[in-house]
């Protein structure tokens, strides 16, 4: 399985279980690693041929304007979702870093890793 990745993605989400937490867009770092089949577009060198991160980080940023959840647990399974039913990705790891959310700690966050088969087993 080859990947394609990004890393340190910053984007800004209204989230958080506090009623101060939703007033205003707070920062997030995204980590992504996706499973694909990148031989196609390695013989083509054609960017329709691959799955291209640059339209991957626009949907996410499309999803965090359109959603709202409480938890990242939440954020995170709905991009998952989102992720798997546009694109031809076969593997998912996400990590979503909330800066300050917990004073003291350096990171806090959710990490999650999915397959297509986990939708497709459940009729997702």
């Amino acid at each position: 399985m080859d990947k394609i990745f990004i890393r340190g993605l910053t984007l800004e989400a209204v989230i958080g279980v506090h009623a101060w937490e939703r007033r205003l867009k707070r920062p997030l770092v995204f980590d992504l690693e996706l499973g694909v089949d990148a031989r196609a577009a390695a013989s083509s060198d054609r960017v329709r041929d691959a799955v291209d991160y640059t339209a991957v980080s626009a949907h996410l940023r499309r999803l965090l304007d359109e959603q709202q959840p409480a938890l990242l647990e939440t954020l995170a399974e709905r991009i998952a979702r989102a992720l798997f039913a546009e694109f031809a990705i076969q593997t998912l790891r996400l990590a979503i870093d909330k800066p300050g959310a917990v004073e003291g700690a350096k990171q806090v966050g959710v990490v999650i890793e999915r397959r297509r088969e986990d939708y497709a087993a459940c009729g997702r």
